[in-house]
């Protein structure tokens, strides 16, 4: 079974619209007024042009927003999104947010509060008296009678923009192509809202000195744009109830989630088993992610309960017949990841059991939103086609004993960083460290064909990097370092083993204890590379480049063909092009 969230299904359109659900729903009206605030702060900016280049551009705005079905999408949008945001603070059974998600929260509730006042001046202001606004009014009254409002849009612009690019970077920071475009969206991130506040303030400049103008003033400020007296004091009653009214709602609320929690416990509550002896008890309608919160028992969760990946996977222990049937989001997202038939994986953050329950975590609580994007295989078990390469140093023993521990230390690390580094160049990992010697893996991210010719490259390399290393430590060497390399490929469970807060990541199976095998007989049969014969021929050796022979594996009962090297640092330029290998 695979296990992993790199490792997702082809979806269809069918089974993606299957996927949509709330969070979807927020996540495309988020999106529709993020539009909206880019076009708004691209309007902004032109400020540092000139003032006519803010309103002539405005006039651009107003037909996509203004207009049409603009105008019915943006509103449409705002609504839904303002109101699933409420809904989804009722529907949060705990605040332990993390920090980002926190900031997310309060910035959008905000977010109505400082808005209201500028859409009751403008948009409000057309749609029941008919006064048109546009920079130049706003900015003369923000700069004269209405002085306040300026740090007000000011705060909204860094309010709602934060708000947005969170959203997004929850949403985006999943995909592979996130860490290649970071940077650009990071300076863009910064960049806009800072040219439209500039733009802003550009404009107010070059109004202050317009209204300066008696003309100018009987123009721009007549009662068509800028309303009466009684026009702007109706705007004012309406602003003041629409803050009353959301104040009270969010009251009501808060109100309504410490009803539910007493009638929940009322109810009753039910006991979580955690695989690891720990156990909770919470009430019936938490998730599961949600009761791991509340109890602050580790859980993995990267995306962070919204349905937007798997590592909060769990898989049932017991009967899973009486289990809620999965939402259509979290079918979808168990499809992706090749486990919606097995009904015993489930999302810790989509389950409400009803009754008792036991299970185990399936992603190790440590799970990075870092390990999913680097294209890692899954790290809780999984099969796979992978090269390993065990190299050992040797002599470590001798050289041990007539040199300080630390010079010992010192000379085993250099010729360990002297293997690393060429495994890493050649496009391997290395994996784990055992006294002097190195397992490194190849295929982690690579098809078996480039990874046998990854290994073979780096065997070259690293023969390189130790005779370097060798003529630097030529003083304090009686003898240069030796070494031997095996390497073998073949299918590997790869996973985390260990212990909670001692786990390493490590490839288990017989090819690994092969290639062990193969590094030494290195020493028998005078070579520096012994490699299987399985890897020559999947990196597309011809069969008279490398001499072969037949040895017998402890623990297979046939034979095993394989190839010696006498000399390492011929392998890497075995290949017309070795650079090549590690792309």
């Amino acid at each position: 079974m695979t296990n992993t969230d790199a490792n997702v299904q082809p979806a269809t359109l069918s089974t993606l619209l299957n996927g949509f659900g709330i969070r979807q729903l927020r996540l495309v009206t988020g999106c529709v007024l993020f539009a909206f605030l880019v076009s708004h702060f691209l309007n902004h900016a032109l400020g540092n042009i000139s003032l006519d280049a803010m309103e002539e551009a405005l006039n651009t705005h107003h037909r996509i927003w203004g207009e049409q079905p603009g105008k019915a999408i943006f509103y449409l949008a705002a609504f839904v999104h303002a109101a699933l945001g409420i809904w989804m603070l009722y529907e949060r059974r705990q605040f332990r947010y993390r920090a980002t998600e926190a900031t997310q929260l309060l910035l959008g509730l905000s977010i109505p509060v400082l808005i209201i006042a500028h859409i009751a001046g403008l948009r409000l202001a057309y749609d029941l008296f008919g006064n048109e606004k546009y920079y130049s009014q706003v900015l003369a009254l923000y700069t004269t009678t209405h002085t306040h409002m300026f740090i007000v849009q000011y705060l909204v612009m860094v309010v709602a923009w934060v708000h947005g690019c969170i959203g997004l970077y929850f949403w985006f920071r999943l995909r592979p192509l996130f860490r290649k475009i970071a940077p650009a969206l990071l300076a863009l991130a910064v960049l806009l809202p800072v040219m439209a506040a500039l733009g802003v303030y550009q404009g107010a400049k070059s109004v202050q000195q317009l209204t300066l103008s008696e003309q100018w003033r009987a123009e721009k400020l007549s009662v068509q744009h800028i309303g009466t007296v009684e026009h702007r004091a109706a705007l004012d009653r309406i602003t003041q109830g629409f803050l009353f009214g959301y104040v009270g709602l969010l009251v009501l609320v808060l109100a309504a989630r410490g009803l539910r929690s007493l009638r929940e416990r009322r109810a009753g509550l039910i006991r979580l088993s955690y695989g690891d002896g720990k156990t909770v008890r919470v009430p019936k309608d938490l998730t599961v992610l949600e009761a791991s919160l509340l109890h602050n028992v580790p859980h993995a969760s990267v995306c962070g309960g919204r349905a937007r990946c798997s590592t909060c996977r769990i898989r049932i222990v017991g009967d899973c017949s009486m289990l809620p049937e999965p939402s259509r989001r979290e079918a979808f997202v168990l499809e992706r990841v090749g486990t919606g038939a097995d009904p015993a994986v489930r999302l810790a953050c989509q389950l409400r059991p009803q009754r008792d329950l036991s299970f185990f975590r399936i992603f190790p609580p440590q799970t990075s939103v870092s390990l999913l994007r680097a294209g890692i295989p899954a790290r809780n078990g999984q099969e796979r086609y992978l090269v390993s390469m065990f190299v050992d140093m040797r002599g470590s023993t001798k050289l041990a004993e007539t040199r300080l521990p630390f010079d010992t230390v010192f000379i085993i690390n250099r010729f360990l960083a002297a293997v690393s580094q060429a495994v890493v160049a050649s496009g391997g990992q290395p994996n784990q460290f055992v006294g002097d010697g190195q397992l490194a893996l190849f295929g982690l991210a690579s098809d078996p064909a480039t990874a046998c010719r990854q290994a073979i490259v780096a065997a070259g390399r690293i023969a390189r990097n130790v005779a370097e290393l060798n003529e630097f430590l030529a003083d304090d060497l009686k003898e240069p370092l030796r070494f031997g390399i095996g390497i073998h490929g073949g299918e590997v469970i790869i996973g985390d083993i260990g212990s909670p807060g001692h786990v390493v990541f490590t490839a288990l199976g017989d090819p690994v204890n092969v290639t062990a095998r193969l590094q030494d007989m290195t020493k028998t049969l005078s070579c520096e590379v012994v490699l299987s014969d399985e890897v020559r021929t999947r990196a597309g050796l011809l069969n008279d480049r490398l001499p072969s022979t037949e040895v017998t594996i402890r623990g297979r009962s046939e034979p095993m063909l394989i190839r010696t090297v006498a000399d390492a640092a011929t392998l890497s330029t075995i290949f017309n092009d070795a650079k090549s290998v590690a792309a």
